[in-house]
């Protein structure tokens, strides 16, 4: 029977980044996926590279940022070695915040890294470059009432070309892919990870990393306390290409362009199960919201819509790093960040995983958290 060096379990951009990762450096490596690669929780995200302190938990803002940095070259990598062209934009979000009661206090006061603060010189960081007019020619000059627009120096990147990518550049590389197979179990052999056992067959490894996201849970030994979150959004086509130039986020919903005019129209968070089904009403409450914000997307049609699980956890940060079960690893929970964070959390589970110190402290993100 063929064995590998290294089995991960879950072909979304976590499991795929990092088995590419462990490819780098020189293990052989079999993903193994229940259903289509990337066509889970990958395939529905938005794309926001959110870097932006008010929005990210203060634990994960280290991780954030480092890997919001190596996007660039994270991308340059994938499209070089999948032949496949990546959207990613640099135009920069607009964000409407209530600056009195959320933003003022937090970025007023004096530098303090476990509170995310900033120091006051770094304040002018999120004041618009330009007019609001000038930056969105058709925004509404009414809504969102109440909010103050502020500048965010964010990508966005389209995660199915990023996800197609990141499958083309592992099998470039010679990683394995068993789809349509569901893990049921991590094997074990003198109580340390041997492969796992699938509903088809057995695979054997002495390193297994459960990158399961929203599935991680049912996963067997060590479960991890991951849920599905619901997320229904739309995609249209824009009346004219450049329509909306920037992300915009408001408290009700976001908007993400894309290069070839498409615009997503995002997103709810719903305790619904494992339940992806779109519910009209919903699609469009969010398409009337887009509305409010750009009249003119009335005349924008609507390609599609959908429904994607985001894997959460019940402190809402990721689970990086080793288990109780020697050569088990896990990297998943990453709920709404999952695109953002791929790069880094390849990095760093590949540094764990080689027995080598992480480059950034993994503690807050440690499966033994939720031992007790």
């Amino acid at each position: 029977m063929k064995s590998w060096d290294a089995i991960v379990i879950g072909a979304g951009i976590i499991g795929l980044s990092l088995a590419i990762e462990l490819n780098k450096r020189g293990l052989r490596v079999l993903i193994v996926e229940k259903g289509e690669p990337g066509r889970e929780a990958s395939w529905a995200a938005g794309g926001m590279l959110a870097d932006f302190l008010l929005e990210t938990p203060p634990a994960l803002r280290d991780l954030a940022t480092a890997s919001a940095r190596m996007y660039p070259e994270f991308v340059r990598e994938l499209e070089d070695e999948s032949s496949m062209k990546i959207d990613l934009r640099d135009q920069g979000t607009l964000l409407f915040a209530d600056v009195e009661t959320a933003v003022r206090p937090v970025l007023a006061g004096p530098f303090n890294s476990a509170q995310g603060r900033l120091r006051p010189a770094a304040t002018q960081a999120y004041a618009l470059p330009r007019p609001l007019a000038e930056l969105e020619p058709a925004l509404s000059t009414s809504s969102p009432p109440h909010f103050t627009a502020l500048f965010v120096k964010e990508r966005c990147v389209d995660p199915r070309q990023l996800t197609a990518a990141a499958i083309g550049a592992a099998r470039h590389r010679g990683v394995d892919f068993s789809s349509g197979n569901q893990v049921l179990s991590v094997e074990l052999a003198a109580g340390k990870a041997a492969g796992v056992r699938t509903s088809k067959t057995e695979f054997a490894a002495g390193i297994v990393i459960n990158c399961a996201g929203a599935w991680a849970g049912q996963i067997g030994p060590d479960p991890f306390p991951t849920r599905p979150v619901k997320g229904q959004m739309l995609c249209v086509v824009m009346p004219q290409k450049e329509l909306v130039r920037h992300v915009i986020r408001t408290p009700n919903v976001y908007l993400i362009p894309r290069s070839d005019g498409r615009l997503v129209i995002g997103a709810t968070q719903e305790e619904a199960g494992f339940d992806k089904q779109t519910i009209p009403e919903t699609i469009q409450k969010l398409r009337q919201s887009a509305l409010d914000l750009v009249p003119k997307l009335a005349d924008a049609r609507i390609l599609e819509d959908w429904a994607g699980l985001r894997p959460g956890t019940p402190d809402g940060l990721p689970i990086l790093g080793a288990t109780a079960t020697p050569g088990y690893f896990v990297a998943s929970g990453h709920f709404r960040d999952g695109i953002l964070l791929a790069p880094v959390t390849a990095r760093v589970m590949g540094q764990v995983i080689a027995e080598e110190a992480p480059a950034h402290d993994l503690k807050a993100f440690a499966a033994e958290r939720f031992r007790s």
